[in-house]
């Protein structure tokens, strides 16, 4: 009776963990915040008030941002983000998505998504995609348009364009807070200690600072 017990509190509170990893599920078709009203902030959440019903607009729905790319990189990407911030038609959804351009030769650098699965859909062009797993495996492929790739939650991954010319990505995720973390900048534009640094990549203190200093004019420019 105990084993029963015990192995049915552990599916529980292993659905309880998955479920509270996730966005919340909606309670209503749709929730446009209403601005007017401000929000209430909880520790986990912005808690807005939705618009009533009557009042939203077909073109609250409609997000027009994507229809070129915008401003480039020193790494050849251009990256525009659309979630509920910028299109408040997504409120609640539990998805947001992206617009990524990548110059010949131009990559999106090693990064993750800590809230969000990603799948990415190639418009044009020819790109070397892949991820890494948590036994260090590499997936990666050769992707050209209208091919389609998944990158699991949680899970380092990177494109490069690999084409003769520009190249589009259309990425969309579950969860309208993705999160991004970009390995490069996490390591050196984040203030890890150098000696820690210069233990774990074999790398010298003036190398060490040579990169940061790359990371930190950047930051103070508003790259990434």
């Amino acid at each position: 009776m105990y084993s029963k017990l015990a192995f049915l509190l552990s599916i529980l509170s292993l659905h309880i963990l998955t479920a509270s990893a996730s966005d919340p599920d909606p309670v209503q078709d749709f929730c446009i915040p209403n601005t007017e009203l401000g929000s209430t902030t909880t520790t986990r959440f912005n808690l807005v008030t939705c618009k009533n019903p009557k009042e939203v607009s077909p073109e609250e729905f409609v997000f027009s941002g994507i229809k070129s790319p915008g401003n480039f990189s020193d790494t050849g990407l251009s990256a525009i983000s659309v979630n509920p911030s910028v299109f408040p038609g997504l409120n609640t959804l539990g998805m947001s998505f992206v617009r990524a351009d990548l110059k010949v030769g131009g990559i999106n650098a090693p990064h993750f998504h800590p809230r969000a699965t990603e799948i990415a859909y190639v418009v044009k062009g020819k790109v070397y995609s892949g991820f890494v797993d948590s036994t260090n495996r590499v997936f990666a492929k050769i992707i050209e348009q209208g091919e389609v790739m998944v990158f699991p939650r949680g899970v380092v991954h990177f494109q490069m364009n690999i084409g003769k010319s520009s190249a589009t990505i259309f990425g969309s995720f579950n969860s309208q807070n993705p999160g991004t973390h970009r390995i490069p900048n996490i390591i050196f534009g984040s203030g890890i200690n150098d000696e820690l640094l210069e233990k774990a990549f074999g790398l010298t203190l003036e190398q060490i600072s040579l990169i940061r200093r790359k990371f930190i004019f950047h930051k103070k420019q508003g790259k990434s």
